[in-house]
């Protein structure tokens, strides 16, 4: 009796518990050990079939002899794996100074890939943080590791920043929360219109950005200076 795919067993799981498993979701809670190293050979299984479809000689050309596999690899342990993997460890500490000023981290370098097609997402973001006597810090690079987390799966940009602000706003618990991102779309750049020079940018303002003009002024004039 043929051993049932693991893709399946995770499903399963999943589908147990009546969660969701979209794209840009993190699934890593519903993966046991040494699933992931399965599920990369499944997908080499079914990535070969693909390559067969598109009637490419696998076996002859040395190019693509092994790009099932490297694909396979490449989405599970690389551009996809902020689906399979949990959250890095971010340690959080107590705002002992009483901090109340604008933070900005930034420009960010993100990567992504859009879910209607596959291609590339390539850009960067800022992230202006308020802070308050009770929030709890994180140190700067963990901010980049949280987004290059949120980033790598598949998704659209609009999506992709409100995971990342409410992420951001559960661990630190600032008076406010500013994103801005902007990125090239390769799914524009490489098909469909072919247009090089557009740019999608887009944010999300939280609490005292929204409520305070002059506060949201500022942080924009801020990461304009920052991105000439």
């Amino acid at each position: 009796m043929a051993q049932e795919p693991v893709s399946q067993r995770i499903r399963a799981r999943i589908q147990a518990r009546d969660q969701r498993f979209h794209a840009n979701d993190n699934i890593s809670a519903f993966i046991e050990p040494g699933e992931l190293e399965a599920l990369t050979r499944e997908v080499c299984q079914k990535m070969q079939a693909v390559l067969e479809s598109l009637v490419i000689d696998t076996e002859h050309d040395h190019n693509t002899r092994e790009t099932a596999r490297r694909v396979a690899k490449m989405y599970v342990t690389e551009v996809f794996k902020g689906r399979y993997l949990p959250l890095p460890r971010v340690t959080e500490f107590p705002n002992a100074e009483h901090l109340n000023e604008l933070m900005i981290m930034g420009p960010v370098t993100v990567r992504s890939a859009c879910s209607h097609h596959f291609c590339p997402i390539m850009g960067r973001l800022w992230m202006g943080v308020m802070p308050n006597k009770d929030s709890d810090l994180i140190g700067l690079s963990k901010y980049s590791r949280i987004a290059d987390w949120i980033m790598s799966r598949p998704q659209i940009q609009e999506e992709a920043i409100i995971q990342l602000a409410d992420l951001i706003v559960s661990m630190v618990k600032p008076d406010g929360l500013a994103v801005v991102m902007e990125a090239d779309h390769f799914c524009m750049h490489w098909r469909g219109v072919k247009d090089n020079a557009s740019k999608m940018t887009n944010s999300v303002m939280r609490g005292v950005f929204l409520e305070n003009g002059a506060l949201r002024r500022e942080f924009l004039s801020l990461i304009s200076l920052k991105a000439d």
